[in-house]
């Protein structure tokens, strides 16, 4: 009986180590610790532009940011930045400072970094907004919508 207790003991303790070693969520970065990673070890990134009223972002972040591929694929190969586009924390990057100044004057006032890298030429800016940056902080790809986990799956893999 003690031979099987320990049996039994020994399986549950790797098994809870195995569970606890998987991945659960993306490993979000803010600008700074970007900056730092980027410097030490250049990989593509993905930045997820959101606000609180943003319906899609929200079942984006449910429905698509759980799923355990895209987390692995996420975690494994890019820097992950997720941000509140209404932030009006001062960001600074590659000693730049943004803030956002639309707030002082507008309700629901947009920070400069998703206006600077999610704006289209003649379209209003809009959410979701999900841009892949290539290692050297060049637009690999933007995407204004809501996807599937196959499409962002899709998406990631055609920028490595």
């Amino acid at each position: 009986m003690l031979k099987f207790s320990l049996f039994i003991f020994i399986c549950l303790g790797s098994y809870s180590n195995a569970i606890s070693q998987k991945t659960t969520e993306i490993h979000w970065k803010t600008f700074p610790e970007l900056e730092i990673a980027l410097k030490e070890n250049p990989k593509p990134v993905f930045i997820f532009f959101h606000a609180e009223w943003c319906a899609y972002c929200k079942k984006i972040e449910r429905k698509i940011f759980t799923k355990p591929e895209v987390i692995n694929m996420i975690n494994s190969e890019f820097y992950a930045v997720e941000m509140d586009v209404e932030t009006q924390d001062s960001i600074v990057f590659d000693n730049v400072t943004f803030t956002n100044k639309q707030a002082q004057t507008q309700r629901n006032g947009k920070h400069e970094i998703p206006l600077l890298l999610a704006t289209r030429e003649g379209f209003p800016f809009t959410l979701p907004a999900t841009i892949i940056l290539n290692k050297d902080f060049t637009i690999n790809n933007r995407v204004f919508e809501y996807y599937t986990s196959n499409k962002l799956l899709e998406i990631l893999k055609s920028a490595l």
